[in-house]
This record gives C-alpha cells, structure tokens and sequence, in this order.
C-alpha cells in the first residue's frame, strides 16, 4: 500500500514536471514571438533530424530584414576590439604608408626643382635685367595693395595662406545643399564608412563650424611662421599633409579599440604636429592664450598639458574633441624632431639623385645635391636641407 501511494505520488510529480516544462516551452516561444522571431512548426518525422547538430537555417524573409536593419558598413559578427573589425584598418594602414612617402617624396622633388629656378633665374637676373623695365606694371589701387601685402609675408605665412584658403573653399561646399552627400562621404572621417581612405586626408581641411575654422587656422597661423624656419617650406607641407593622414589613423584605431564609432573632420591632428614640433624644438618658447593674451607659459609646459589632456580624453571617452587624433598628431611631432627628421628627410639623397638622372637623360651629375652644380653641398640631395633650413 506504501508502496503504491509513493509510485502514485511520484507520477503526478512527473505529470507536474513535464506539465511545468511544457508552459514554460510555450513561454519561450512566446517570448521568442514577442522579439520577433517565427515559430518554427515541428514535423514528426523530422525530429530525429532536429535533434542531430547542424547549421542553422534562416529563412530569405529573415535574411532580407537583417541586410535592411544592419549597420551597412560593419559586420555584426565582428565587434569593435575583434580581429575582423581591425582587418577593416589594413588598407587605412596601407594609405597611411604609401602617402607619407609620396608626400616627402614630392617635397623633395619640389625643393629640388625649386632650387635649381632660383640659380636659373640668378643668372637670368644678372644677363637680362634691363628687361625688368619692359615688364607690363599692374594697374589699379587694390592690386598693389594686394601685391604689397603677399610680398612683405613671411615664407611661412605665404604657405599657411594657401591651406587657409583650400580650408576656407571646403568650407563653403558645407553650406552648399547639393554637396552635403559628398561632404559626408569625402570630408568627415568615419570608421564604419565604406570609404576608408580619402577622407584621411580631406577630411584634414574640412571644417562645419566657422568658430572650428577659426581657431585652428589662428593656431596653424601663429606657429607656421617658426615651423617653416625649422623645416623649410617643402618639408613643413610633407609634414603636416602626412600628419592629417596619420592623425586620422590613429583616430581610426582609437574607435575601432573603443567601439566608438562616431565622424569627425578638421585640422586639429595635424596642427598638433606642427606645434609639437615647435614646443619641442624651442621649449622655453612663451606661449599665451588667444582669449588670454596676460597669461603667459613655457611651450615645454604647454605641450605636456596638450597630452595629459588628450590621454584623458582617450581613456575617459571624451566626446568634445577627437583626442585620439590630437594625441597621434603630437606624439607623431615629437617623434619626428627626434628621429623622423634623421630617417626620412636627411636620407631622400638616392631618391633625389634618381629624379636628377631622370629629369637630365642620364647624363653627367652636375645638378643640385652633387657638389658640381647648383647649390653645391647644400642642394636637396645633400644632409644640410638646403637653404630653407633643417630640424
């Protein structure tokens, strides 16, 4: 009789259970329902195949919507950290390489070919000045004004009013309605974008507010002038053209690490290039506010705030400023004063020997960078930089 009543017992618990574990089944489905998964009708005959492991099944309905409601330009099964999402970085990676080459490269193409107009033109003064009389003058008030004003420039501030000015043009295309599609796709940088590489370097004189063209072009103006007289003309445009790239990189980096994924433009990593080159070369330079002209600091001391400031804004995801470019471009200017300069510029000797034959048949050495020719030892073949000065 005991036992009996314990095998009845022990049945409805069992009922109880498989009861229990039905409802909460139907729950699951229901909850399933509510995310908005189907419910998948179970065939008899086809649960012995249900219960063996396989590859899951999605219907084209479920596929479509997924395409639709996805981020179009990053896969879902990679999340930012994982290796998939950083092999999205190799082309970036690959841009980064080969313009920072091309730009030094042109730069000291420009500075040879730039030399040797001078020595030319030297010599063409000195046989033919009498024709400087013939030359037609130029009429009108505002065009001496104008021709007056560009001649007493500086050498840096010659080049920095050309950048402002392309900075300037891009940013009136912002304001232009037609544009905006293109603006976004070219001139704002964005790791989840399809189009990785050109907005690296667009991207560097694109700027949306007026008061962010205003102060970075304020700060690129008050430190060209010093960077120019370190660098020389040709090798400060090598420098802060491949400073917009890496910056932007290193932006890319920080965002994939982070999954931070947010566009962003402007000129502010590769200015930081130019003022950490100068803070670093000139440390006991004064430096003052723009709105706070009465406080005065060393640049050492400037520069050291710039990247305790931009870490913190990298490790506690600041949102105000792109810090990660701010911080590429600085440690990038640094760096390059105390080896860039000694492995890049200083060994463009075989490089500028090679265009020299190109650009004269083959024939005998006897241009800039040879000793033979102009400029001598000083050309832009030879370790000195020439006359537009060295770091």
């Amino acid at each position: 009789m005991a036992w009996r009543s314990f095998s009845v017992l022990l049945r409805l618990t069992t009922e109880d259970v498989l009861r229990s574990s039905g409802r909460a089944d139907r729950g699951h489905v229901s909850l399933q329902q509510r995310r908005g998964f189907k419910k998948v009708v179970r065939k008899p005959e086809s649960r012995k195949a249900e219960e063996e492991p396989g590859p899951s099944r999605v219907s084209p309905s479920d596929a479509v919507a997924h395409r639709r409601t996805s981020t179009p330009h990053l896969d879902h099964h990679a999340p930012p950290g994982s290796p998939r999402a950083f092999s999205r970085l190799i082309r970036p990676l690959v841009f980064t390489v080969g313009f920072t080459g091309c730009s030094f490269g042109s730069a000291a193409i420009w500075q040879y070919e730039s030399l040797k107009s001078r020595v030319q033109s030297y010599f063409n003064n000195l046989r033919a000045a009498w024709l400087e009389n013939l030359r037609p003058q130029k009429h009108g008030d505002f065009r001496k004004e104008i021709n007056q004003w560009w001649n007493s420039l500086s050498e840096g501030h010659r080049m920095v009013t050309g950048i402002i000015a392309a900075n300037a043009i891009v940013f009136c295309c912002w304001r232009v309605p037609r544009l905006q599609r293109s603006m976004m796709k070219y001139f704002m940088a964005n790791p989840a974008s399809k189009t990785l590489c050109s907005p690296m370097i667009f991207s560097t004189f694109s700027h949306f507010s007026f008061l962010h063209l205003f102060a970075n072009m304020w700060v690129l103006w008050s430190f060209s002038n010093s960077a120019t007289v370190m660098l020389g003309r040709e090798q400060f445009l090598a420098v802060y053209l491949s400073a917009g790239v890496i910056s932007t990189f290193v932006s890319y980096v920080a965002k994939m690490a982070t999954g931070r994924l947010r566009p962003s433009l402007g000129a502010s990593g590769a200015i930081m290039t130019i003022v950490a080159i100068v803070c670093t070369k000139l440390p006991e330079a004064k430096l003052s506010i723009i709105f706070l002209p009465m406080i005065t600091f060393t640049a050492a001391n400037a520069l050291t705030a710039i990247l305790a400031m931009d870490t913190a804004g990298v490790v506690l995801g600041w949102k105000l400023f792109d810090h990660a470019a701010h911080l590429g471009g600085a440690m990038f200017g640094i760096w390059y004063v105390h080896y860039g300069h000694e492995l890049i510029w200083k060994k463009r000797e075989p490089f500028v020997k090679l265009w020299h034959d190109l650009r004269t048949g083959g024939g005998p050495s006897s241009g800039p960078g040879n000793g033979g020719g102009p400029g001598g030892g000083d050309g832009p073949g030879s370790d000195g930089g020439g006359p537009s000065g060295s770091v």
